[in-house]
This record gives C-alpha cells, sequence and structure tokens, in this order.
C-alpha cells in the first residue's frame, strides 16, 4: 500500500503544484509506473474546483463564478495541460512535416495557433460551464467531477495505445513512454470511470462516448501527422476531452 500511496504521490506532484511530503522518492521508473493513478489526480483537482465552484456560486454570478474557479484550477495544475494544447495546436496548425511539426511543439514560445487555440478553448470551456450552472449549479459541480478524472483516462489510453515519438533525453513525458499493464490499465479506469456515477445513466454514457470518439479522432491524426504522441499531445488530449465532456453534459441536460 506504501509503494501505491508513493506512486499516486508522484502522479499528483507531476500535474499539480501541490506539495508532497519531502521522504517521496522519484525516478523516471516511478513517474512510469505512476501513470496508472493520472486519472485519480483529476479527482483531486476536479474536486477542488467543483467544491469552490459550489461556494462562489452562493454569492456570485455564474459566470464569474465559473471563472473564478477556472482560475484556480490552472493555478494549481500551473496550466499544465492548457500549455501542452497550445504548443500542440502550433505544430499540429504550423507544421508541414513530422519534425517540422516536433520542433514547433518544442519551442516554448506561443505561436497564433496556440494562441487562437487556448483562448478558444477556456472560452468554450467557460461558456458550456456557465450553461451547465445556470441551468443546475450541483449540476456543473457534478460535471467538473467527472470531466477532470474522464479526460485524463483519455490522456492516459494514449500512453498506452500509441509510440511515444521523441527522442530527446530532456523530454518531460518521456519517462511515461510505455504501455500500461493490465492491471495498471484497470486501475486507471476505475478512476476515470467511476466519477460517471455521479450523474445520470443516459448523461453518463453521452459523455462517455463523445469522449471516446473525440479520443480516437485525435489518436487517429497523431497517428496520421507524428507517428505516435508527445507530452503536449497528451496535454491536448485532457483539453479536448474535458470540452468533450462538457459539451455531452449539457446536451444530455438541454434535450431531456
Amino acid at each position: 500500500m506504501r509503494h501505491q500511496l508513493e506512486l499516486f504521490l508522484t502522479a499528483l506532484a507531476f500535474f499539480t503544484r501541490l506539495p508532497v511530503p519531502a521522504w517521496l522518492p522519484w525516478s523516471p521508473e516511478r513517474l512510469n509506473h505512476a501513470a496508472r493513478y493520472f486519472p485519480w489526480v483529476g479527482w483531486i483537482v476536479g474536486g477542488a474546483c467543483a467544491g469552490l465552484l459550489w461556494l462562489l456560486l452562493l454569492a456570485l454570478p455564474p459566470s464569474v463564478a465559473v471563472v473564478l474557479s477556472m482560475a484556480a484550477g490552472l493555478r494549481l495544475t500551473g496550466a499544465f495541460h492548457e500549455d501542452g494544447f497550445a504548443d500542440a495546436c502550433d505544430g499540429l496548425g504550423g507544421g508541414w512535416d513530422r519534425s517540422q511539426v516536433l520542433t514547433i511543439m518544442k519551442d516554448s514560445r506561443i505561436g497564433s495557433y496556440g494562441a487562437a487555440g487556448l483562448i478558444l478553448m477556456l472560452l468554450a470551456k467557460a461558456a458550456a460551464l456557465t450553461e451547465l450552472a445556470t441551468l443546475s449549479p450541483a449540476y456543473a459541480v457534478l460535471a467538473l467531477c467527472v470531466a477532470h478524472p474522464l479526460s485524463r483516462l483519455a490522456s492516459t489510453s494514449l500512453i498506452h495505445r500509441l509510440t511515444y515519438v521523441r527522442d530527446d533525453l530532456d523530454a518531460k513525458a518521456k519517462p511515461l513512454a510505455r504501455s500500461l499493464s493490465g492491471r495498471e490499465l484497470l486501475i486507471a479506469s476505475a478512476g476515470g470511470g467511476l466519477p460517471l456515477l455521479l450523474v445520470p445513466p443516459v448523461a453518463a454514457g453521452l459523455a462517455l462516448l463523445l469522449v471516446a470518439i473525440v479520443t480516437a479522432w485525435f489518436a487517429r491524426l497523431l497517428v496520421r501527422r507524428l507517428g505516435g504522441y508527445t507530452g503536449d499531445c497528451l496535454g491536448a488530449t485532457q483539453q479536448l476531452t474535458e470540452l468533450a465532456c462538457y459539451v455531452a453534459l449539457l446536451a444530455a441536460w438541454t434535450s431531456s
């Protein structure tokens, strides 16, 4: 159990800015095995954002409450996934071939594709969450609890299914470049899927379906353009599927 706790804390330290115990050992191999707990980190991030949103909705209009809760989420994660999404937009939007795409993604500067993509992504998530909060504050809170773990499961599925394509020894995601074992995949799937029980079955089914479709589409795009994934692609997958989850839950509510 201590080893499993250490792996979870390793995942938490990698994906958030939350402090972890000083005694926690770290190695690329531990980070590799910690991939099973990436969706469970979504429980922490989603739960924190959801709790803050609930409190803010008691005193503020939905639009303001949503923006502030999103800002808290960005602070909590260090905008880790958003940065990856922006880099992926720049690379896939501005690169003509595989090597050019990878070179652009590695550039720390943000380009026009990245800026436009990131702005639209944040606006889309804010709009969807605001609509959910307007319809039902409780449903918006639950949406955060569902979307964060499920979207991180989508990213983890790319680690399991695709090939890591960077050869850089200093690449942040290189220690993750290993398919998960059956047991590890089961742990990850439980972390990403269990929160779906918080919402009605129709909404859960629609969210799972749309997230699966977006993940499969993006994975196919990555294989065609790159032959596999990079760390930025994992962040982009998380962002795309988080938005897909909100959209699905909103569609399920408005159509019921």
